[in-house]
C-alpha cells in the first residue's frame, strides 16, 4: 500500500510528455515515474493497428515460405528470391520482437 507523496517540479510540457509517454506504457503516471526512476525499461503497448500490421507480416512470412517450397522444382531462380523475401520479414518480425522486449 502506497501512502506516502513525492512531489517534484516540471513544465506544463513535460507533464504532457510524462502522461502521453505512462498512457502508451498502459501504466498510471504514478506507476511510469516509479519505474522510470527505479530504472525499469518502460514499454509500450503496441496500437491495435501496430498489433494487426505484425500479424500480417507474420502471415505473409508464412505464405512465401510456402510459395517458395512449391516453386522449388519448377522455378528455383524464384524459389530462391521468394525465400529471401520470406527472410527479410523474418529478420523484420525479429527485430520488432526484440525492440519489444
Amino acid at each position: 500500500m502506497k501512502k506516502t507523496y513525492i512531489k517534484f517540479r516540471c513544465s506544463i510540457y513535460e507533464k504532457k510528455l510524462l502522461r502521453k509517454r505512462a498512457e502508451r506504457a498502459g501504466l498510471s503516471l504514478s506507476e511510469y515515474c516509479r519505474s522510470c526512476a527505479f530504472g525499469h525499461t518502460v514499454i509500450e503497448r503496441l496500437t491495435e493497428e501496430q498489433t494487426e500490421h505484425y500479424k500480417m507480416l507474420v502471415k505473409y512470412k508464412g505464405n512465401f515460405t510456402r510459395i517458395g517450397n512449391m516453386s522449388r522444382k519448377h522455378n528455383p531462380k524464384l524459389a530462391t528470391e521468394v525465400e529471401q523475401l520470406a527472410e527479410e520479414i523474418r529478420t523484420h518480425l525479429y527485430n520488432f520482437k526484440r525492440a519489444k522486449q
